[in-house]
């Protein structure tokens, strides 16, 4: 090898060096700034007070802020398209749900693949559903309620966080399980959802425990069931729907954080680390205590399975109900 070639090797051995240098420095460097996490429905839901609870305390893990972000609309998916298109560098997050397993099978077009567009980091929390009543409905059972809507079919009303989501789909299993017809009024959200059937506007929900429990526990809402297999250790006098008559009958509702597809591994790996530490501390599991919540953290590949099962699961039920949204 001549001196001058040998000067150019030399050159570019040691930019390649300098370059996974960068590199390193740049993956260890995460974060240098403010992180997003996006909730794609309107404060005062249970995707909402979750992910201010988790932000606080991931916030003071790594040394940035996490700043939440609602982006509401479309029973969830406006915020998880933004997010799917985001820069995957670890800035931008998702606040998942159940929810999105299920737009999959409801909505005909989606702007994004859930499987495909996203790194899962971890579940959060496994939140259970109650069907609610306002105390002008006079049913104060299960059995009482399907009755009532049997002599006046069609004119029951019940409100879910948007076509497709959890509450939506609860609704409609109601609906085929219970042989009776309702009226869905979908909301963008558990904020405004929870204002009308407080007022009367609407009849009942299948909301998370999360939102009507206070208004629960003050009289103004009368709690018939929990929709998961077990009963709620926040409404521990609530029976489920499975003890009401409506037997097998298990939906819940998950949270989840995930990233964009692209996001560096090192990087999912530092925030799972991160969060699992976070959810099974003491200090967090008693604030999940107090909204009905039960804390998870898990890592990415059961997430993934997770998701994975929903889908599928999701995609014969919804075909079962026949939901389908343009």
């Amino acid at each position: 090898m001549t001196r001058t070639n040998h000067r150019r090797h030399t050159l570019r051995t040691l930019a390649c060096l300098a370059a996974l240098a960068a590199g390193g420095a740049s993956a260890q460097a995460w974060p240098a700034r403010p992180i997003s996490l996006v909730v794609p429905f309107p404060a005062g839901g249970t995707t909402d007070v979750l992910a201010r609870a988790l932000g606080q305390e991931l916030g003071k893990s790594l040394g940035q802020p996490v700043v939440v972000e609602n982006k509401p609309g479309a029973g969830a998916t406006l915020g998880a398209d933004y997010v799917a298109k985001s820069k995957p560098d670890g800035y931008t997050l998702l606040m998942g749900a159940v929810h999105h397993t299920i737009a999959t099978s409801v909505y005909r077009k989606l702007p994004y693949d859930f499987q495909k567009d996203f790194a899962p980091v971890s579940t959060v929390a496994l939140v259970p559903n109650v069907l609610v009543v306002n105390p002008q409905v006079p049913a104060r059972t299960v059995q009482e309620l399907l009755a009532l809507a049997r002599e006046q079919p069609g004119k029951l009303t019940y409100g879910s966080n948007g076509n497709g989501t959890g509450q939506h789909l609860i609704g409609a299993q109601f609906e085929g399980m219970g042989g009776v017809r309702l009226l869905h009024v979908p909301y963008k959200g558990s904020g405004p959802l929870t204002t009308d059937l407080l007022g009367g506007q609407i009849s009942m929900s299948f909301d998370t425990v999360t939102p009507v429990l206070p208004h629960i526990k003050a009289g103004k809402l009368r709690a018939l069931a929990v929709t998961t297999a077990k009963r709620s250790v926040a409404l521990p006098d609530v029976p489920t729907l499975d003890e009401s008559g409506l037997k097998g009958f298990d939906m819940g509702t998950w949270f989840g954080v995930l990233a964009p597809a692209a996001t560096p591994r090192e990087v999912v790996t530092r925030l799972n680390t991160e969060l699992v530490r976070i959810i099974h501390t003491p200090e967090f599991r008693r604030r999940m205590d107090e909204i009905g919540a039960d804390p998870i953290g898990n890592t990415p590949q059961q997430m993934a399975a997770q998701i994975q099962g929903d889908t599928e699961r999701f995609a014969r039920l919804v075909k079962d109900a026949k939901v389908a949204i343009e």
